[in-house]
């Protein structure tokens, strides 16, 4: 039945430039099983949505959650870095950083202008993916020109290792097209009525079959995933990230968009999506829960010690905005002088809420709850 309602890739050795514009038919996503999956995805996010909605700091979420996407997504492209590298290379943003340290946080960066594109713009637009792309790449570079043999291989060292899976359309007017498509697609929401949770994954989809740049494509897409929630009023601000669903089910993601190519599998695809979406807000909605108690009650703590700190709660929401927090930072937003900065969080440390740590010739002071919540 599905061969008959979508065009499937008839060779995966040749480019795909008879990719099917969007949209997809009715009888694809509008099925009993979709639906109700869609229901509990729905459920989640809103869940999510009220929760976050409602604390004074977003920034507080954002700065910490952000970052542990931007390690996550990255892993997935085999950038591999560590929290302490990644929490310095933040904390410090110098020289000395490793570089899959800085792809990382690129990748975060990539997250924010992105974000802020979108909220003068209005809009998503192929200039949109290309800024995405040249952030996370750091580089001047665009569509992919035509001469590029792009193909997506099995890796590993397997039997399969090395096979082309897929090649997707070639030709930089053939891309243009295709996205010309898909950008349409996301702004008309009177053509296209349809579930915007749904619209985002068969989007992701389509991102990801059109694969546009020379690299860093799947980073794009998951950048993506976000922004069409917020753009959508979904979320207030990027909070709901899918890359650790994607990570511990890899299999079942790239199964699942080869299950479209090859065999126009959209049922396995969209459930994969929205059981991503249930999941990851049911581990964010409880994870900003258990942020934000532990930080009142890390607040109460510190008002109860005798010695009396000034303004303490400026001092409790800035070491929870990132895990390292250095002297420099609480003197230069202007919450406290040099020398007081530094007997405070000295003082943290020795009420055991901080651990003071040597890297590299400087020191660091590091929120061992924050630190703990944001590695589970």
């Amino acid at each position: 039945m599905s061969e008959l309602l979508y065009f499937i890739n008839p060779d995966r050795n040749v480019p795909w430039n008879d990719l099917p514009e969007l949209p997809i038919k009715t009888e694809l996503y509008r099925t009993v099983d979709v639906l109700e999956k869609l229901g509990d995805a729905k459920a989640a996010l809103a869940r999510l949505h009220g929760r976050s909605a409602i604390i004074p700091n977003q920034g507080l979420l954002i700065n910490t959650i952000s970052l542990q996407e931007a390690k996550i997504s990255s892993a997935i492209e085999n950038i591999f870095t560590t929290d302490d590298e990644l929490y310095k290379a933040y904390s410090s943003q110098n020289a000395e950083t490793s570089e899959s340290s800085k792809e990382v946080i690129r990748y975060r960066e990539a997250l924010w202008s992105g974000y802020n594109y979108l909220q003068k713009s209005g809009q998503f637009d192929q200039d949109y993916f290309i800024k995405i792309f040249q952030e996370i790449k750091q580089t001047g570079d665009g569509i992919r020109p035509d001469f590029l043999n792009t193909t997506i291989k099995h890796g590993g060292t397997g039997p399969n290792a090395g096979k082309v899976i897929y090649t997707p359309p070639r030709g930089v007017d053939i891309i243009k097209t295709k996205l010309n498509n898909l950008v349409t697609f996301l702004n008309d929401d009177e053509h296209y009525r349809i579930d915007y949770l749904i619209k985002m994954a068969i989007a992701h989809y389509q991102f990801e079959a059109i694969h546009p740049f020379r690299d860093g494509n799947g980073r794009v897409g998951r950048v993506f995933n976000i922004h069409y929630l917020t753009r959508k009023g979904l979320l207030d601000v990027p909070i709901l990230f899918l890359s650790r669903y994607i990570l511990d089910n890899k299999d079942d993601y790239y199964s699942g968009l080869m299950g479209v190519s090859q065999r126009g599998n959209w049922k396995d695809w969209l459930l994969f999506m929205m059981s991503a979406i249930e999941s990851t807000s049911d581990i964010t909605f409880h994870k900003i829960n258990d942020i934000v108690s532990t930080k009142d009650s890390m607040l109460e703590f510190v008002k109860k010690d005798v010695r009396k700190f000034r303004n303490p709660e400026g001092l409790i929401e800035f070491i929870f905005t990132q895990p390292l927090t250095k002297v420099k930072h609480l003197v230069d937003s202007g919450i406290y002088a040099e020398n007081t900065a530094r007997d405070y969080l000295n003082r943290l440390c020795e009420m055991q809420v901080m651990e003071k740590r040597e890297i590299e010739g400087h020191h660091y002071y590091l929120n061992l709850e924050l630190y703990r919540i944001l590695s589970e």
